[in-house]
């Protein structure tokens, strides 16, 4: 009984293990989602990192969706005006300005995608806040399709501690699975 439970008992070391370290070398594969090309009703920015409104206005002229809501206290109004600068017409861009975190994000946006009578939409974050981004409106609006179109600055390994992805990766991992046990988003 004793050597059985210690046969399992490193088996499941040794699977954590390996698990742990695929997440460290390959965080593109585990924390990216991308859903690639779709067509939606609404785009939503959530604040962060700039280069995120541009990839906004490419998506924007590509003619995947035709409203766009920034999400994000202290972001919203200056990626409008990123997107305006990028030739995204200012009719076309409505705010949210109130929250502060990825789950706010989505609880805060998801009563004006009804408003807009939004049946799919596409999130759009940093590569690596794809996963928890995408999955924190899914759980808050079951009802709309969302779809995830990650900005990917920073992909780039060499670029990684450079330009700070690697804070982002790692505090991305500890986020994940505190959003799941504190509010029950899965991020699976």
């Amino acid at each position: 009984m004793k050597r059985r439970f210690w046969k399992i008992s490193i088996g499941v070391f040794v699977a954590l293990l390996v698990a742990a370290l695929w997440c460290w070398f390959f965080p593109q594969q585990v924390l990216t989602v991308d859903s690639g090309h779709v067509k939606a009703d609404v785009i939503v920015v959530l604040g962060g990192t700039t280069d995120r409104p541009h990839r906004v206005a490419e998506l924007f002229k590509a003619g995947e969706a035709p409203k766009i809501i920034c999400s994000g206290a202290g972001d919203a109004d200056g990626f409008k005006r990123v997107l305006i600068k990028d030739g995204v017409p200012a009719q076309n861009i409505l705010l949210e300005t109130r929250s502060r975190t990825t789950r706010e994000n989505a609880k805060l946006t998801v009563p004006l995608l009804r408003q807009l009578h939004a049946k799919r939409v596409i999130v759009v974050t940093s590569w690596y806040h794809s996963r928890r981004g995408l999955h924190c409106f899914e759980h808050y609006a079951s009802d709309i399709k969302f779809y995830s179109r990650p900005s990917y600055f920073g992909y780039r390994r060499a670029d990684w501690k450079r330009t700070g992805v690697l804070r982002y990766i790692r505090d991305e991992y500890w986020k994940l699975p505190g959003y799941w046990l504190r509010y029950g988003i899965c991020p699976i």
